[in-house]
């Protein structure tokens, strides 16, 4: 990346991360302070953790759309600002249903569709990928770190205070959004199918069954995340005797060797091509951690074990599906299969907190456990079936809106290395998938000579 692109790109991770470490942060410590809310059920509980995933579920693509039409950084800003109301309404309830609002209004600020076409406005598409990557690296970092830090801030603000800090924090990501966050150039602002979603192409990516059991799998794997999260906090304290503060104790060494222990899997799976075999490896772990956890609750040993196994498969999950949804996605609608599962994902964190807390109130931390295992063994059985994509590359050039499609894709699909090729006139777009140890560039950039603008 040059330095145009660097700056671009760490700035919008800057804003990402301050974003999600805002949703984050009360994760760890949210259960146990609900209860001295009015009106708190176990059920409302659940909901006013998870409310923020639909909104944002219902509007991140809207937001994305509204983007194109009035700009990126008002879209941005605005819904940041959003977030910020829903913080502080939050911070100032003392009864659930006021927490539900402020939490509801948090995810309404529904700015990631808007904030990754922005990205892709700021960096060629050569080197989007490494932007994104970037980007999804630090939403991580974020969730680690909030784990970590909520029991302590949890303890020496409370967690109204941790709701007042996502406001400050949301504040600070509207000054990183104009201060830091370049403007691109006029030329560059346009749609873009590899991050953007395209209305004309969701009857297709929703038709696709190997998209849609990605769909499902994201949308279970942070639905039981967030029903772990209503029950972990009880069991650490009443179970296991260890006061709030102290938790974080018990998250730390988990998630760094966790996230260690990750990455040799990672590289199995996406150097080695032993995608499938880790894939279903990992949701076989969560089972095994959730249904653990169900069962002895009662053993530090027990429990930290299972919390290891746990994160160990959940990140991986997390940094795999990505990469498996462009991989499958038809090659000039990306963007419209990654908003489709964007919108799984929030949707499954509002239904584990809602399950997750209606199966506390019946059945006690057990029946959270054992109903996170139980869908986790539903996914497993979904994912059974799945095909997994070749291992290709993605490409784009430009071309002139002038160019006849059939011909220029009939040539491409010609070259040795290339499996797939849309040209798109009226975006002035070629997209490819390419085997790279077969794909010769030298022979790609002569044929397309002719086809592109001219300097």
């Amino acid at each position: 990346m040059n330095q145009f692109e660097k700056r671009g790109t760490f700035s919008l991770a800057g804003i990402y991360g301050l974003r999600m470490m805002g949703l984050f942060l009360i994760l760890p410590v949210f259960a146990l302070y609900s209860n001295g809310l009015d009106g708190v059920t176990p059920t409302l509980m659940g909901l006013a953790l998870g409310a923020y995933g639909l909104t944002m579920a219902l509007l991140q693509i809207p937001f994305g759309w509204m983007s194109d039409r009035i700009g990126r950084k008002p879209v941005i800003a605005a819904g940041l600002l959003i977030f910020a109301v829903g913080s502080v309404v939050a911070a100032m309830a003392d009864s659930i249903w006021g927490v539900i609002v402020g939490r509801a209004l948090q995810g309404a600020g529904a700015i990631a569709a808007a904030m990754m076409a922005l990205l892709a406005d700021l960096t060629r598409e050569e080197v989007r990928s490494k932007a994104m990557a970037t980007v999804g690296m630090t939403i991580g970092m974020s969730f680690t770190l909030a784990l970590v830090l909520g029991p302590f801030l949890g303890a020496s603000i409370g967690v109204d205070g941790i709701f007042w800090l996502t406001a400050v924090l949301a504040v600070l990501a509207i000054a990183v959004l104009y201060w830091l966050v370049p403007n691109p150039l006029p030329a560059d602002t346009h749609r873009h199918r590899d991050v953007q979603s395209l209305p004309d192409e969701f009857g297709r990516i929703l038709k696709n069954p190997q998209l849609l059991r990605l769909d499902i799998g994201i949308m279970i794997l942070h639905a039981v995340m967030m029903a772990v999260f209503i029950g972990l906090p009880f069991v650490l304290r009443d179970h296991l005797g260890i006061e709030a503060s102290g938790h974080a104790w018990v998250y730390l060494p988990v998630l760094v060797v966790a996230l260690i222990i990750m990455v040799p899997m990672i590289i199995a799976a996406e150097k080695k091509e032993k995608m499938k075999q880790v894939f279903l490896s990992c949701i076989a772990l969560i089972t095994i951690a959730c249904a653990l956890l169900g069962f002895s609750h009662d053993s530090m040993f027990a429990v930290v074990s299972a919390l290891f196994i746990f994160f160990v498969a959940y990140n991986v999950l997390e940094a795999t599906l990505p990469s498996l949804i462009s991989r499958m996605a038809p090659i000039d609608a990306k963007g419209t299969a990654m908003g489709v599962y964007s919108t799984s994902q929030f949707f499954g964190a509002f239904l584990g907190g809602v399950v997750g807390g209606w199966c506390y109130g019946l059945f006690d931390v057990q029946g959270v456990f054992f109903g996170a295992a139980g869908i986790a063994a539903v996914w497993l059985l979904v994912a059974l079936g799945m095909q997994m994509p070749v291992m290709r590359s993605s490409m784009m050039a430009h071309i002139e809106s002038s160019t006849n499609a059939d011909e220029l894709q009939a040539k491409l699909l010609e070259l040795a290395g290339v499996s797939e090729a849309k040209v798109v006139p009226e975006e002035n777009a070629v997209f490819l998938r390419v085997d790279k140890k077969v794909f010769e560039p030298e022979a790609f950039e002569s044929l397309m000579k002719p086809y592109q603008p001219q300097s």
